[in-house]
């Protein structure tokens, strides 16, 4: 739905979006290597999202991906679609970890989504899925995102 002219990325119009509209399917797939440069650029350096023996110790099935990691990957569907710095608000709720198994193969998140409501001209409101396979792992995700 983003056109892209000339190389450059073009937030869709305001005028062009309807209830609906589906935003392009994202996919990230996250590995323990991007779980470990996270802790370290957020501050967030607990065992549990680097550490299997730490991770299962702690009664957990493996090493879960830090929440806002997730927060984050949705985040990037958001501006993927509409661009930098078009996100006017966005939330969430944390319903299950993503367990990152050892290897590359990592965990796939997968973030689908749709035009809930048509605000005051350029805004809208999107409401995102987040899914790791089966499990829906971010709830109620929903974002204000100013159109062209």
């Amino acid at each position: 739905m983003t056109a892209v002219v000339d190389g450059v990325r073009v937030r869709p119009a305001w005028a062009d979006v309807e209830v609906g509209t589906a935003l392009p399917e994202h996919v990230q797939t996250v590995v323990r290597q991007d779980l470990v440069r996270y802790a370290a650029a957020s501050g967030d350096l607990n065992t549990i999202h680097w550490d299997e023996a730490t991770a299962k110790a702690a009664g957990l099935p493996d090493v879960i991906a830090h929440g806002m990691y997730t927060m984050g990957v949705a985040g990037t569907a958001l501006t993927r679609w509409a661009g930098a710095g078009a996100v006017r608000s966005y939330r969430t709720r944390f319903a299950r970890p993503v367990l990152v198994p050892r290897g590359e193969e990592g965990a796939r998140i997968v973030v689908t989504g749709r035009v809930a409501e048509k605000l005051e001209a350029p805004a809208v409101r999107v409401e995102l899925e987040v899914r790791c396979g089966p499990d829906k792992v971010l709830s109620r995700t929903s974002a204000v995102v100013e159109l062209s």
